[in-house]
């Protein structure tokens, strides 16, 4: 009868005896080492995160919506949550525009004169032919972008007046509540640098014309008024300090 010799092997990534004789002569490779599964981590669960108001806060309009039962056993969690919903409803009543919207003569009545009456309208009458509607038409774009729920038109000066003079371009008016609020003829006003922080202060001396969508109330248009002076003053100090450079250099 032959000689038979068996070779158990061990679990998968174990080394009997055998092996390990013959791993010592050479016979066989190294035996790799035996698998470890990685430790086991579980998965964060957004629904663990504290629940407060910040975590609210965090929420869009229709994950509020989907939390009513799942907050119905904290009262104040539950009033809050109202709360946040009436704020986000009432921010997308805000009328949003962001540009300077092309305007003709047939429509200044329904896009300026019936404007809601808590939109502020800006109308500059410009000309492309004249460089200077094309230095207040920058500034004015800027604004626009900056404060979206303030409207902002442009439209051909002749085409909102008949034979209106075009030395009198570029031309702003102001208009809210279907009324002219301001009128301003000309770059004068604006300065000898026309800068869109000049506009903004000149725009908003008597009335809070700039509105950035944030509020309704008076107190968050101050503040943005505010703003609109501290960029101003920013901006004058930084041209200042570049023209002394400018000088020391030369």
């Amino acid at each position: 009868m032959g000689d038979y010799h068996f070779v158990y092997k061990d679990l998968e990534g174990a080394s009997t005896q055998w092996d390990d004789i013959q791993a010592k002569l050479g016979n066989l490779p190294p035996k790799p080492p035996a698998f470890k599964p990685p430790p086991f981590t579980p998965a964060s669960d957004p629904n663990s995160l504290p629940k407060d108001k910040s975590w609210i806060d965090s929420k869009t309009h229709d994950e509020l919506e989907d939390l009513e039962d799942e907050l119905d056993d904290d009262r104040f969690l539950q009033e809050y949550r109202k709360k946040r919903l009436a704020e986000i409803q009432e921010a997308a009543k805000v009328l949003r525009f962001g540009s300077v919207t092309p305007i003709s003569g047939s429509d200044f009545i329904r896009e300026v004169s019936q404007a809601p009456s808590d939109v502020w309208v800006v109308v500059i009458l410009y000309k492309d032919a004249i460089p200077e509607c094309g230095v207040l038409m920058q500034c004015i774009e800027e604004l626009a972008a900056r404060y979206p729920a303030t409207k902002f038109v442009k439209i051909i000066s002749t085409d909102c007046i008949p034979n209106y003079p075009d030395c009198n371009l570029p031309t702003l008016l102001v208009y809210n509540n279907g009324a002219v609020k301001g009128n301003y003829v000309g770059m004068n006003r604006f300065g000898r640098r026309c800068t869109p922080e000049g506009v903004a202060l000149v725009l908003c001396q008597s009335d809070p014309v700039l509105n950035d969508g944030q509020s309704r109330d008076e107190e968050s248009r101050q503040a943005v008024i505010d703003g609109v002076r501290k960029r101003f003053i920013e901006k004058v100090v930084a041209d200042h300090e570049e023209a002394d450079d400018d000088s020391s250099s030369d």
